[in-house]
């Protein structure tokens, strides 16, 4: 059985243009007779079959982006798209955009939907189910097709294409080595489960930082949290049966659930318990106590995505760059109530 061919392999085997490619396989004049017939040949031997509705999006610009995100309840992402917006707007693009709800299947759906002509090209951050699977096709038969996709904060290493995120680890480390500076010495540590991208790198610069401080790790003081509707039954036994005096949350929803429990059973945040989360949003700076936050600038993370998309957008068909980029948005630590 041949090999299964793409687009994008034929203009790589035969050294021309993914444009030239396209052209060439609707029979287009603007490509000599010979160069025609070449890749014509050369698609019927590997059976190629190419998805007509794709190929015409090369030459009918919507000026319209779509935003594939997980959720819609979390500040960061309504941040993200916010500065999607800006930088679309400004070079006269609209943004479409869908929720997954963290399935596979409405992730597929939204793409398939989005890709009949709707948009020209894609900003997405992977569903949970996404990753758990570790099944990017869809998003795969999108690129090999010529449309562009830009990942942010929730993404994977299987698969070319541009990304922006934050350093996670970095930032996890640096959060819980705050706490290490303000001498607490039990830390516990309330995220997702592991094929969550973002919470895997969080765990690992969690784990790093206690080590560097010659704090014995445990694995008991690590709550996975996989269901949000019982998230306060897992971290209200959490608080009651371990002697811990600090939490690190991997968002603003974990942390006010925390601060919340705490309070119940009586300890006092931040002198008993001292709590960090991620993302700086509109929970954090209205809790009680405010709650100190690791910011992962979700404006300008959304407006490095937007960008990327443009620039691949906009750029000369005949000279289309594969070196794709990873862009690397700088966080900060924002100190409150939770740990002075």
């Amino acid at each position: 059985m041949k090999r299964k061919i793409t687009l994008k392999q034929i203009a790589k085997e035969l050294d021309v243009s993914i444009s030239t490619v396209s052209k060439s396989l609707r029979n287009s004049l603007e490509i000599g007779e010979e160069t025609r017939l070449k890749v014509q040949a050369f698609a019927k031997f590997y059976n190629y079959k190419p998805n007509n509705i794709a190929l015409s999006l090369k030459n009918r610009k919507t000026k319209a982006i779509g935003i594939i995100i997980p959720e819609i309840v979390h500040y960061f992402f309504s941040t993200v798209i916010n500065g999607i917006e800006q930088v679309a707007n400004e070079h006269g693009y609209s943004v479409i955009i869908c929720l997954s709800d963290d399935s596979f299947d409405k992730e597929v759906l939204n793409m398939e939907m989005l890709a009949n002509g709707s948009i020209d090209g894609f900003i997405m951050s992977l569903s949970k189910e996404t990753q758990f699977r570790g099944d990017f096709h869809h998003i795969t038969e999108v690129i090999n097709q010529g449309m562009p996709v830009v990942m942010f904060d929730r993404v994977t290493n299987d698969i070319l294409c541009d990304k922006v995120i934050i350093d996670d680890q970095s930032a996890a480390y640096e959060a819980v080595q705050s706490l290490i500076d303000k001498g607490r010495k039990k830390i516990a540590l309330v995220t997702t489960v592991d094929y969550v991208s973002v919470g895997k790198l969080r765990t690992d610069g969690y784990t790093k930082a206690l080590l560097d401080n010659d704090i014995p790790f445990d694995e008991n003081l690590i709550i996975k949290i996989e269901d949000v509707d019982t998230c306060e039954i897992t971290i209200g036994k959490l608080l009651e049966d371990k002697a811990i005096d600090a939490v690190f949350a991997v968002n603003e929803l974990f942390a006010v659930t925390i601060i919340k429990t705490a309070s119940k059973i009586g300890l006092n945040v931040p002198r008993d318990l001292a709590v960090i989360a991620f993302t700086d949003g509109i929970i954090s700076k209205y809790s009680t106590p405010t709650i100190t936050t690791v910011s992962q600038s979700g404006i300008k993370m959304g407006n490095k995505a937007a960008k990327m998309l443009i620039d691949r957008l906009e750029a000369d068909e005949d000279e289309e760059d594969e070196n794709y980029k990873t862009e690397v948005i700088e966080t900060h630590l924002i100190e409150r109530e939770s740990t002075n």
